[in-house]
């Protein structure tokens, strides 16, 4: 390539500063009508079809202006545009392509300092350019317009930085005038700043513009709006870049020509200041384009992989491999999940034909879950080799993308991600959003977590096994959904299902064949005449009776107070552990999402009709439950189970005949005869599946259906709400 400038004498009486100045500024007033420039300049344009890869050529002129002036900054680091330049220069193709354009590049820099010699208008000088450039497409005339460029100035900024350690250079040096210049740098700060900040904008439009020619065309079209608004704007971006190029040589020229006596007016920094400032705003507008077109392609992408997805889990599998690594991570370049028990990063491969569960849930899954659902991890991991090597968990943590990602959620997460003994995705990141509308979508997440079960192959054999988990735990090995149907089978309507292995002070209770008053409810003075009215009804019918207070549902506030109250007073045996409470409703609210899932909710199932009527009273206020040892006789509200008991008198006589049990359930259900209330149930939506029709359990019609707004904090929530 030439090295540069060519060196012609101004005729007499020239004064280029003044020319420079005077062209410059009355070409951008007289050209202030863009759409006559803009035709001008489209009229030159009849590229011959020729194809030009102008990345590699614009990494080198980034490398050349990073290396030159370091106050400019780039998207790329020095170290990441030398790695693109030393992997992409050894290659043959881009060898070939600079030899191919030397000859062009080389014109175009002769042309632009030549033209800025004689003092020629720089829109002048800019048609020139693009008469030469004329076959080529619009991307490829502005690099190849920087690439000329940035062989003059890194050449002025190359003897700059060595001419003082290097004789040849130090002659050239003298030349050019560069001793001169550089002895009075102070002054020539504002120009140089001007021009820094012109060169970065004008690197930043063109990596714009090459980011337009990169679009796929699979995925986007000029039928898009986004995009044909940007291809006409482009044109404009190409001419007021070319346009700045112009003014920064002309401004190097006339230091290497003039003198530093040059730079005094700064009349030079304001021309450059405009030209940066018009082509900010032309930046802007095409980067808005930019990003509207990368969203639609990026939805167009995702519409593609999720049903890519969709149409994956109808397939069959030699194993577990494809799905897996569609749902968390396809490529091969990272370990993308965390190893619990060794906290090391590990490949998929070690879920390889295995029965995997997928622990799904944003970063607010509560410790009670968390510890609940350890402790039955732990539990089935003491089971050996059985269960140990035929089922993994793996948490898939679901992050709101919209959200920008914060130090609390990092913490968040990272809290999570350490306290699981099972693996987990190593970011949340990993997870695709194709792939987040598919758990939505398609296994119906509401952020309330999901346990969704492959087979070995990567067939979803349970849509989610955390409702059979919290109700038989390990038991329910493999998850299956038919697994769930059989448990179910040999289920009966017993005490022991409502407990199971929370408490072992109410089994043992049940092995001595006790009557057991369960019972529960947030109001304080109900449960003081409760207890101690079952208390004087248990003597005078002399029977053995124990009473457990559970709580409620919600209100945790409230039910703080009631255990304080039945503590200090001595009412009755409490659950002091909120945890126990807790445990005790999810299980029992899965039983009933159990059903859901397995379409089954309103089969004729007495089972499930006391679980809806428990539930239903629970919302209701209180309820109490009572049994004679395992066998569960009565499940009744607040209201009638007191009322049973106050009216003692009325049916002891039937204690002896029909036993205490019988008895007060006659005399129960002859009061609730009377009063029958209706039920009532509460679906989050957060919940993933909510039936569609809901018949009541006490009176088996089918329930109408509304919707409702709560405040997120229960124990506020007024009790009119729920009468």
């Amino acid at each position: 390539m030439a090295s540069g400038l060519p060196l012609r004498l101004p005729a007499p009486g020239f004064n280029a500063s003044q020319q420079l100045i005077k062209s410059d500024r009355g070409s951008m007033l007289t050209m202030s009508d863009d759409n006559v420039m803009m035709k001008q300049i489209v009229g030159t344009h009849a590229p011959d079809g020729r194809e030009v890869d102008v990345k590699p050529l614009l990494h080198l002129v980034e490398d050349i202006l990073k290396r030159a002036t370091q106050q400019i900054d780039t998207s790329l680091t020095t170290s990441q545009a030398h790695a693109e330049l030393e992997d992409k220069t050894h290659q043959v193709n881009f060898v070939s392509m600079l030899d191919a354009l030397s000859y062009t590049i080389d014109r175009i820099s002769c042309e632009i300092a030549y033209k800025a010699l004689g003092g020629t208008d720089a829109h002048a000088t800019t048609v020139s350019l693009f008469n030469m450039l004329t076959s080529y497409s619009w991307d490829a005339k502005l690099v190849l317009t920087l690439a000329a460029f940035a062989l003059n100035y890194g050449e002025f900024w190359l003897l700059a930085q060595i001419y003082s350690s290097n004789d040849l250079a130090k002659s050239m040096a003298i030349l050019r005038q560069l001793p001169s210049i550089m002895e009075h740098s102070g002054p020539l700060k504002p120009r140089f700043d001007a021009i820094n900040n012109l060169i970065k904008v004008m690197m930043d439009v063109a990596r714009c513009v090459v980011e337009f020619k990169d679009l796929p065309p699979a995925y986007i079209s000029n039928e898009v709006p986004a995009l044909s608004t940007a291809m006409a704007h482009i044109p404009t971006a190409v001419y007021w870049t070319m346009r700045s190029v112009v003014a920064c040589a002309a401004q190097i020229t006339s230091l290497t020509t003039m003198g530093h006596e040059f730079s005094i007016s700064t009349t030079v920094a304001w021309e450059l200041s405009t030209l940066a400032h018009k082509l900010s705003n032309i930046l802007d507008h095409l980067r808005k384009q930019l990003d509207t077109c990368y969203q639609y392609i990026d939805e167009k992408r995702n519409v593609e992989s999720f049903q890519m997805l969709k149409n994956l889990f109808q397939m069959i599998h030699i194993d577990n491999m494809k799905v897996l690594k569609a749902l968390i991570y396809a490529k091969d370049d990272i370990q993308p999940l965390i190893d619990g028990s060794s906290k090391k990063r590990v490949h998929l491969d070690v879920l390889r034909r295995k029965n995997v569960l997928l622990l799904i849930s944003g970063l607010d899954m509560s410790t009670d879950e968390l510890s609940i659902l350890e402790q039955i991890y732990n539990e089935s991991r003491q089971h050996g080799p059985r269960l140990d090597s035929q089922y993994e968990v793996v948490w898939v943590p679901i992050v709101d993308r919209s959200v920008q990602w914060s130090d609390p959620m990092k913490g968040k997460f990272e809290s999570m991600q350490s306290s699981m003994p099972w693996f987990t995705v190593y970011h949340p990141s990993l997870i695709e959003k194709a792939v987040i509308r598919f758990i939505k979508e398609v296994w119906h997440f509401r952020n309330k977590p999901i346990l969704v079960v492959l087979d070995p192959q990567g067939k979803v054999v349970c849509p989610n096994a955390l409702h059979m988990m919290w109700i038989w735990g390990s038991n329910a090995f493999p998850f299956t959904s038919l697994r769930e149907e059989s448990l179910w089978k040999d289920e009966t309507w017993r005490l022991e299902l409502l407990v199971d292995g929370i408490d072992p002070v109410i089994l043992n209770w049940i092995k001595e064949g006790k009557y057991i008053f369960m019972y529960g409810g947030d109001d304080d003075e109900w449960v003081r005449k409760f207890t101690n009215t079952a208390r004087a009804v248990a003597q005078a019918a002399s029977i053995p009776l124990e009473m457990v207070y559970v709580g409620k549902s919600s209100k945790r506030e409230k039910i703080r107070r009631v255990i304080a109250t039945i503590t200090v007073e001595k009412l009755s045996y409490v659950w002091q552990d909120l945890t126990m409470i807790w445990f005790f409703w999810t299980r029992l609210e899965s039983m009933l999402y159990s059903k859901i899932q397995l379409g089954k909710l309103d089969d004729h199932d007495p089972m499930m009709q006391e679980i809806k009527k428990l539930l239903s009273y629970d919302r209701e206020g209180g309820w109490a439950v009572l049994s004679n040892g395992s066998n569960v006789v009565v499940n009744g509200h607040k209201t009638t189970a007191l009322q049973t008991l106050l009216e003692y008198d009325l049916w002891k006589e039937q204690v002896p005949v029909k036993g205490f049990d019988l008895a007060y359930r006659d005399h129960q259900g002859r009061i609730h005869d009377i009063s029958r209330p209706c039920c009532r149930f509460d679906f989050p939506m957060t919940m993933g599946r909510i039936p569609e029709t809901m018949k009541c359990p006490e009176c088996n019609r089918t329930m109408e259906k509304f919707s409702t707004f709560l405040c997120c904090h229960d124990e506020v929530i007024p009790d009119e709400l729920f009468k």
